[in-house]
């Protein structure tokens, strides 16, 4: 069966894993001082960086429309037997709701709400390919993708809190006394939503090998097939030191190890200095 997977541009996939798995992405929109941008398109995160740090206001992203849906479907469902779209988590984003609505005008266009953003989403987006690839039918994939997203661990530690705190999630007495402390929280996807599970004190390197220990170690139900370390800029050291703790609290081989940017939706929320590591349990 000829099946077509898309999604968001949340899904953080490399341009080489994009191309792998022939998946289209639909970009979401960035806001900045009232302007709107593609995301991935026309701005990058390093667009955003460079703005806030010259004094510019916090951006923010809106949803891809339901017009915007349903160009893509009817494009894209004229030349395949089914298509599948999957998006960013219902509870971040409208892109569920508004991609939902465009696919009622198609019989053969799927949606499946990630519940997840970031390579968490990935994780799902790449699931549906390998499925389709075996000649599995868009609604037995589907029917999985609903069942596999609960097993979908997606986690970030964060270097700076300035962006949480002028985004209005946390105060500018926690964002102070995380810097000056040193602290670096963990922001963890649970039942949809982003929540803080943990924190660490020290520099981002130091944190991030405790940060992965915590999620790895002795964990006997991984699936060792792919892991992701999804950021936004961080050091070349804050990298290796995640990479290096994966091997050495699971079995991953290193063409199992994936690295991936961060996309806009990541920058305007969590800004430089975010490294996550997300991966599937059995």
């Amino acid at each position: 069966m000829s099946i077509k997977v898309t999604s968001d541009s949340t899904c953080d996939l490399t341009p080489e894993l994009l191309s792998r798995y022939n998946v289209t992405l639909t970009p979401l929109s960035v806001i900045k001082n009232g302007e709107s941008f593609l995301d991935g398109v026309d701005i990058t995160p390093e667009d955003i960086y460079r703005h806030v740090d010259n004094g510019g206001t916090l951006c923010s992203t809106s949803a891809v429309n339901v017009d915007g849906y349903r160009k893509l479907f009817k494009e894209l469902s004229a030349q395949y037997e089914a298509v599948i779209h999957i998006t960013i988590g219902a509870q971040f984003s409208a892109c569920y709701q508004n991609a939902s609505i465009a696919a009622s005008n198609f019989k053969n266009v799927y949606v499946v709400d990630s519940m997840n953003l970031s390579t968490g989403q990935g994780h799902l987006v790449i699931e549906a390919c390998e499925l389709a690839a075996q000649g599995i039918s868009a609604v037995e994939i589907c029917a999985r993708l609903n069942e596999l997203r609960g097993r979908v661990f997606a986690s970030f530690i964060l270097d700076r809190l300035d962006y949480m705190q002028k985004g209005g999630r946390c105060s500018s007495i926690v964002a102070l006394g995380g810097k000056l402390l040193h602290i670096k929280p963990q922001i963890a996807v649970v039942d949809g939503s982003m929540k803080m599970v943990d924190k660490y004190r020290g520099s981002l390197e130091k944190c991030v090998d405790k940060y992965v220990k915590g999620l790895l170690k002795d964990r006997k139900d991984l699936r060792l097939d792919r892991i992701f370390i999804t950021h936004s800029p961080v050091s070349e050291e804050a990298v290796r030191i995640a990479r290096e703790t994966i091997k050495k609290y699971a079995d991953f081989k290193d063409e199992n190890i994936f690295e991936t940017s961060a996309n806009c939706t990541i920058a305007c929320h969590c800004g430089p200095g975010t490294l996550g590591v997300l991966f599937m349990t059995k």
